[in-house]
């Protein structure tokens, strides 16, 4: 059975969509981490992040071309696990997902309150929502075209960033109290380093999403993996860039509580009143724009395919009739991002705002679902060793395990640091759980699809 997909993107608009999904992440968030490990406990934290998510994508990239399936996950891990997999892998994406934009479409709203302080941030992250899913709707190659245009700005005002710090930069600077605050390497800047661990995931969160795009990739055998490697590259590159250039002009923990820690960084360097600064503070909201925009279509193919698959009520599988996109899953995922934003200041947990603990419950999922994906393709090896693969995995089996090692360590670090976080998580899951057992009639009147099963 088709889906009715088009099959529109090449692998530039795949790359703008692998990169646009994370570079949010570069603009805000990971300065928190600074806050924990100080600037060269946080720089092991990230070398160690960005060893997972490079030797994860190049393994994650193998599934992706073998199985070029909307599910993205959910499929590797159904095809690998059966059913049970397929839910766990699919929960968890979906928590990445669904949880990420409601925090950029505040971060979005908190810039724009700059400019318009007039008006309340949570309309600004309201029209977000309303803007692209209306995008989203009309079609996804004017949401790739749109998506590469914001990415590839977002990536030069990165660049401008770093060359306008320059002068005043010192390694004096970055290095002075770097770890957790001290001078020396000891137990308290250890453990900083692993509480920092969730915001240098930030650095990389979603990523992967990419995946959900590769039903709609023209031959996904050739264009994903050049979408993937490209796109990872970039992202180190970038992410080791920012850090090290802000962390180096002046006294870092100035930046290390703040949500705009480029800006701060850059009026260091030039003053309040610099051309430089204004520009990058609206290009700035691209980046924003590009991640926001980019994991709205990353949630939309999700539910889609879950839906598809009979893990969520049918009537989200509906396409447009006039578009072919799923308009349905898309304001599914919409509603609840914005309860989340109107509800951000009266529900707390755990002594933080909504915000704060849907980041870190999108990155636990992130987490579970790349340990997911990784055991997945160790299993669909041993299993299916026919399974056509354009891409193989470079140093199979290194590099998945060298992913799978981390990302435990990974997990680990987010279950210790967050525990009542971590019992909400498993809470929601037994809770869909308990939806998955009771309604197996919907997947056995799914229509058949080859990729989910051998």
């Amino acid at each position: 059975m088709s889906s009715g997909l088009r099959k529109v993107l090449g692998p530039v608009q795949l790359w703008g969509i692998a990169v646009g999904l994370v570079i949010s992440g570069e603009y805000f968030g990971w300065s928190y981490g600074w806050n924990t490990a100080g600037t060269l406990g946080f720089l092991v934290a990230t070398v160690l992040v960005a060893t997972m998510y490079t030797t994860f994508i190049f393994s994650f990239t193998e599934l992706s071309t073998a199985i070029p399936h909307a599910g993205g996950p959910f499929a590797y891990a159904r095809r690998a696990f059966g059913p049970t997999g397929g839910f766990i892998a699919g929960f968890a994406t979906l928590v990445e997902f669904v949880f990420a934009p409601p925090a950029i479409s505040l971060a979005i709203g908190a810039y724009l309150n700059v400019q318009f302080p007039g008006i309340n941030p949570k309309w600004f992250a309201l029209g977000a929502y309303v803007i692209f899913i209306a995008l989203n709707w009309v079609g996804v190659g004017i949401a790739a075209a749109f998506e590469l245009f914001v990415t590839v700005l977002a990536i030069v005002e990165l660049l401008v960033f770093m060359g306008v710090v320059t002068p005043g930069w010192t390694w004096a600077n970055f290095t002075a109290n770097g770890w957790a605050g001290g001078e020396v390497l000891n137990g308290a800047a250890i453990s900083g380093i692993f509480a920092s661990i969730p915001f240098a995931i930030w650095f990389f969160l979603a990523i992967e999403g990419a995946a959900m795009a590769a039903e709609e990739a023209r031959d996904p055998h050739r264009t994903i993996p050049i979408a993937y490697t490209t796109g990872i590259l970039t992202l180190v590159l970038l992410a080791f860039g920012v850090m090290v250039f802000a962390g180096g002009v002046g006294d870092w923990r100035k930046l290390a509580n703040i949500n705009d820690p480029l800006p701060q960084a850059m009026k260091a360097v030039v003053g309040d009143n610099s051309g430089w600064l204004h520009m990058l503070v609206w290009i700035g909201l691209f980046g924003l724009i590009a991640s926001f925009h980019g994991i709205i279509m990353g949630y939309s193919r999700q539910i889609f395919a879950l839906a598809r698959a009979g893990y969520l009520p049918a009537f989200l599988a509906a396409l447009s009739p006039r578009f072919n996109t799923p308009h349905r899953a898309l304001l599914a995922g919409g509603a609840i991002g914005i309860a989340a934003i109107f509800s951000d200041e009266w529900v707390q947990f755990g002594g933080q705002t909504l915000t704060a603990n849907i980041v870190t419950m999108s990155v636990l999922g992130a987490i579970v679902m790349y340990l997911v994906s990784m055991a997945a393709l160790f299993k669909l090896r041993a299993a299916e060793p026919g399974l056509e693969r354009t891409y193989r995995a470079p140093f199979y089996p290194v590099f998945p395990a060298i992913a799978l090692l981390l990302g435990l360590v990974c997990l680990g670090a987010m279950i210790w640091f967050n525990g009542l976080l971590t019992l909400l998580f498993c809470g929601l899951m037994a809770l869909a759980y308990a939806y998955f057992r009771a309604t197996a009639a919907q997947r056995h009147a799914a229509a058949p699809d080859a990729m989910l099963s051998t």
